[in-house]
């Protein structure tokens, strides 16, 4: 375990120091929630063009609970693994760049977690659909996730175990919607 962990190491430093300061505040946007909200609305379009009104309710509803549900886990995992975070480890501080740091720990990835969530949420309910849009979804929830190594927040295996997980609550709550949605259809 501790050589996977110092290939971590490794890996994180090489991929942070690929930044440069004239680069940091768009790294820090992209890594911002907040910043995508006119693509969430673009997303809740998409589904209303193709799906009902109380199926799109339905739909909606499940979202909030994956991502509830992808977050939480996130944060028992940040405390149960404790894990430091890279912009708080010692043995790293002087050969990282620190854009931005969070709390103590970072294993695994909350927001590398929700962006894979919702890539593999929305591209199952409409891969029939839309043939190009499962591949934006998940090139946008890389680069958010790779936001997170560039700032130092993040090690390189907090992210793809955050992804991982994302991608099984993904398929978990489209399986679940889509049986809600069938089940509602058929009454």
């Amino acid at each position: 375990m501790e050589e996977i962990i110092q290939e971590d190491k490794s890996l994180f430093l090489y991929l942070n120091n690929l930044g440069d300061k004239p680069f940091d505040q768009f790294w820090i946007i992209v890594s911002d929630k907040w910043i995508w909200i006119p693509l969430y609305i673009i997303f809740l379009y998409f589904l209303y063009k193709n799906y009902k009104l109380k199926s799109l309710l339905y739909i909606l509803l499940f979202t909030a609970i994956g991502i509830t549900v992808s977050d939480q886990v996130s944060g028992i995992f940040k405390y149960g693994v404790a894990r430091l975070r890279p912009c708080n480890d010692p043995s790293l501080q002087n050969l990282m760049r620190i854009v931005k740091c969070g709390g103590p720990y970072g294993f695994y990835s909350a927001h590398a977690s929700n962006t894979f969530f919702l890539a593999t949420y929305l591209s199952l309910l409409l891969k029939n659909n839309l043939k190009w849009f499962p591949y934006f979804l998940f090139v946008w929830a890389s680069v958010v996730a790779y936001s997170r190594i560039y700032l130092g927040v993040h090690f390189p295996m907090d992210v793809l175990v955050g992804a991982f997980a994302g991608v099984i609550f993904g398929i978990i709550f489209s399986l679940l919607a889509k049986k809600v949605i069938r089940k509602q259809t058929l009454q």
